[in-house]
């Protein structure tokens, strides 16, 4: 036998495994691999760009065709983008903004959603439409009513138009409590009642302690928001000491030129602690998810 024969020989028994059910099986697996793979990569790519490009020269950074690798590797870029602008007092301004948003939505959105879900009452289901439908509004529509009320009461320029209005819920938030919290077999409440607990402690003492997942939901989802909200601080804050990291990133763009490389450095410290809230409640993110939409 020749090794063309032999060639034809395991192509078709190669055909031939592929056409029972565990070849099938193996295929389709391995396809689904290949095809995610590529789109893992396609999502990535402008991660490892930015990471390249914040390791380059400024020089490096127009080069064409564009380095991938850069040569030589200029770790400095980092600190020195971290010290030609206080970012320190930038990170502990969005921190503040960012824990009171994160507090004030997991306390209101939990208290609305609770008497949307628990509790029955006439008209709850017409109050219930007309918040969702307060999503349809675009948030550009009420900044200057907004902005308006702030000014009349001395708030701009001060963090609190940035955090009391987390205090009032979030449509959107509430939406996925509400549904979350309807999973919960209403027979923990009716036994909490016998026991004498009356709606407020079936609230802290039954609902939230059941409802991680959902809560874990609104931390990272109100945290990311308000970590990377640049239009609020930048409307309402005037004074330099009180701008967000999101206002200090912006002013790398200078009128006539641009850091890219110390740009990029920045934005990807920036990132880290949005990554780090994702990982750590990933588990119980996908799991609050996967349950919001089990009753309607």
């Amino acid at each position: 036998m020749n090794q063309k024969e032999e060639s034809r020989m395991v192509i078709s028994n190669i055909q031939n495994w592929i056409k029972t059910k565990r070849g099938q099986e193996l295929l389709h697996k391995a396809l689904g691999l290949v095809f995610l793979s590529i789109i893992i990569l396609i999502i990535l790519l402008p991660l490892f760009w930015m990471l390249s490009t914040s390791l380059k020269g400024r020089a490096q950074t127009f080069a064409f065709p564009p380095q991938w690798i850069p040569n030589p590797i200029k770790w400095e870029n980092y600190p020195k983008a971290l010290t030609i602008m206080p970012f320190y007092i930038y990170f502990k301004n969005t921190m503040i903004i960012t824990l009171g948003n994160v507090i004030g939505s997991v306390l209101s959105c939990s208290l609305v959603a609770y008497g949307f879900a628990r509790l029955r009452f006439s008209g709850r289901n017409v109050l219930f439409i007309i918040m969702l439908s307060t999503l349809m509004i675009p948030y550009q529509i009420t900044l200057i009513p907004m902005f308006i009320l702030f000014q009349k009461i001395g708030w701009v320029n001060t963090f609190k138009p940035l955090i009391v209005p987390g205090f009032f819920g979030d449509p959107f938030l509430i939406f996925l409590m509400r549904q979350y919290f309807m999973s919960i077999p209403r027979e923990l409440d009716d036994a909490a009642k016998i026991d004498g607990c009356n709606n407020f402690q079936i609230f802290y003492k039954i609902i939230l302690p059941n409802s991680k997942p959902a809560i874990i939901l609104v931390i990272v989802f109100k945290f990311i928001w308000t970590w990377n909200d640049f239009l609020a601080p930048l409307i309402y804050l005037n004074d330099a000491s009180k701008y967000t990291l999101s206002i200090g990133l912006a002013s790398f763009q200078g009128r006539f030129f641009t850091d890219w490389n110390l740009m990029m450095a920045a934005s990807l410290v920036v990132m880290i602690p949005c990554l780090i809230v994702f990982f750590f409640g990933q588990k119980q993110l996908i799991e609050g998810i996967s349950t919001t939409g089990l009753k309607g």
